[in-house]
């Protein structure tokens, strides 16, 4: 993954230019898929949910991930780039 590209950096700026939860709908709305949008979100409750230690099973019912997704999630979760629990941290779950 190239952060540095110049599409990349565009992208962070966006993000970082959002201000209100109506913006980031509208442009989250503008930039995904339905389908993108609720893939995001899910990954995001199964981050919670590790946290919260609950199990595999448990998430996958809850969310209807694969197994192999969670796991994903799990790996980026509590590897060293740290972005989920950073997240997690500052929205309080």
């Amino acid at each position: 993954m190239d952060w540095r590209s110049e599409e990349n950096k565009m992208l962070i700026q966006a993000i970082l230019a959002i201000k209100t939860e109506e913006e980031a709908e509208h442009f989250l709305r503008d930039l995904m898929t339905e389908n993108e949008i609720t893939e995001f979100g899910k990954r995001l409750q199964t981050a919670v949910m590790l946290t919260r230690k609950n199990s595999y099973s448990a998430i996958a019912q809850k969310t209807g991930l694969s197994s192999t997704t969670i796991a994903r999630v799990a790996k980026w979760l509590h590897g060293k780039g740290g972005g989920y629990r950073a997240i997690i941290n500052k929205i309080g779950h």
